[in-house]
C-alpha cells in the first residue's frame, strides 16, 4: 500500500511539473527575460519551496525530541545540494543518451551557469568551514548565516541585471507549446499564467509532501536511521520537481533552462538553507555530514571546470552520477 501511494505522488509531481515549467517559459516570454532568469531564479526558487519547507518544519514545528528535529532538519538542508550537484545532473545525461550518444554536447548559456556555480562554490564552502564554528558562538553563527542571505541577494541582483543583454544575443525565453489553460479556452494573459504557476506549485509542495510521508513510513519499515533517511530518501521527494523539470526541458534541446534550474536551485540551497542551519542546528562536521559536503563541493567544481574547458559532454555528467555512488558507498559501507 505505501509504495502504491509512493507512485501515485510520483505521477502527481511529474504532472505538476509539466504543468508549472509550461506556464514559466510563457511568464519568461511575457516579460521578455532570459532563458538564466526563468531557469536560475523563477523556475529554481519555485521548485525549491518542498525542500524548504521540509527543514523549517522539522525545526519549528517538528516532534518532541529535539535531536531528531535537528538531524531531519540538517540532512534535508544538505542532501538536497548533494543530489543536486551529483545525481540530478547526470540524469539530464541519460534522458538525452538516445538522442545525442555519448559524445553529444550539451550547449548552456555559459555566463549564467559560470556565475551560478562560481555562488554556489564560494557559499557553500563558507557554509562548510562554519560547522568548525562551535554552536555555542551563537553570535558568530548568527553573522554567518546574515551573510549567506545577503549572498543570495546580491546574486539575484547580478542574474536579473544581465538578463537583457543575454535576451539581445539570442538568450530570451521562448515557449514551445501553449498554454495548459488556454487548451480550455481562457485567454493567454498574466492573470492565467498566474493562475496556472499557482495549479503547477500548489500540485509540486502537495505532491512531494505526500511523497516524503510514503518514504518516511517505508524507510522506518526498513530501519533506516533518522539522518540516512533525511540526507539519502528526504530529497529524493523534494529533488523531484528540479529533476523532472530540467529533464523535460533538455529533452526539449533547452539546455539552459534545464541547467539553470538546477544549479539556480542549488545556489538558493547553498546559501538560504545552511544559513538555517546554521543559526537553528548545532551544525556539526559528522561523518555523513562532512562526507556529503566534499562530494557536493566536487559534484559542483567538476562541472565548473567543464565550462571553463568549455564544452560539456553526455559522458561527462555520469561522472556526477558516479560521485553519488561513492557517497553511498561511504555512509551505507
Amino acid at each position: 500500500m505505501v509504495f502504491l501511494e509512493l507512485l501515485a505522488m510520483l505521477l502527481v509531481i511529474l504532472v505538476a511539473a509539466e504543468v508549472f515549467t509550461n506556464a514559466l517559459e510563457h511568464l519568461g516570454e511575457k516579460l521578455k527575460i532570459s532563458e538564466g532568469v526563468t531557469g536560475s531564479v523563477f523556475a529554481a526558487i519555485g521548485t525549491a519551496l518542498p525542500e524548504t519547507l521540509v527543514p523549517l518544519l522539522a525545526l519549528l514545528a517538528g516532534t518532541q525530541n529535539v535531536q531528531i528535529n535537528e538531524e531531519i532538519g540538517v540532512g534535508a538542508i544538505l542532501g538536497a545540494p548533494l543530489m543536486l550537484s551529483t545525481l540530478s545532473i547526470s540524469l539530464m545525461a541519460f534522458a538525452v543518451l538516445a538522442k545525442r550518444g555519448v559524445s553529444g554536447d550539451f550547449r548552456p548559456e555559459k555566463t549564467g551557469l559560470t556565475r551560478d556555480l562560481n555562488f554556489f562554490i564560494a557559499a557553500f564552502a563558507f557554509a562548510t568551514l562554519a560547522m568548525f564554528i562551535p554552536h555555542t558562538q551563537t553570535l558568530v553563527r548568527a553573522a554567518i548565516g546574515f551573510g549567506m542571505v545577503l549572498i543570495y541577494f546580491f546574486y539575484i541582483m547580478l542574474t536579473i541585471r544581465a538578463s537583457g543583454a543575454l535576451v539581445k544575443e539570442g538568450h530570451g525565453t521562448e515557449a514551445g507549446e501553449a498554454m495548459m489553460l488556454c487548451r480550455i479556452g481562457l485567454p493567454n494573459n498574466m492573470p492565467v499564467i498566474v493562475a496556472q504557476l499557482i495549479l503547477g506549485l500548489a500540485l509540486l509542495v502537495g505532491g512531494a509532501k505526500g511523497f516524503i510521508y510514503g518514504v518516511e513510513e517505508a524507510a522506518h519499515i526498513l530501519g533506516i536511521s533518522t539522518l540516512l533517511l533525511s540526507l539519502l530518501i528526504i530529497p529524493i521527494a523534494t529533488e523531484l520537481p528540479e529533476k523532472v523539470n530540467s529533464i523535460l526541458w533538455v529533452r526539449k534541446h533547452k539546455d539552459t533552462l534545464a541547467f539553470g534550474n538546477i544549479t539556480g536551485a542549488m545556489v538558493f540551497q547553498g546559501t538560504l538553507l545552511p544559513a538555517i542551519g546554521i543559526m537553528l542546528t548545532p551544525w556539526e562536521p559528522r561523518r555523513e555530514v562532512l562526507a556529503g559536503v566534499v562530494i557536493t563541493l566536487l559534484g559542483a567544481t567538476w562541472i565548473r571546470l567543464l565550462i571553463a574547458r568549455g564544452h560539456i559532454k553526455v559522458w561527462h555528467l555520469w561522472v556526477n552520477g558516479l560521485m553519488y555512488i561513492s557517497y553511498l558507498i561511504i555512509v551505507l559501507g
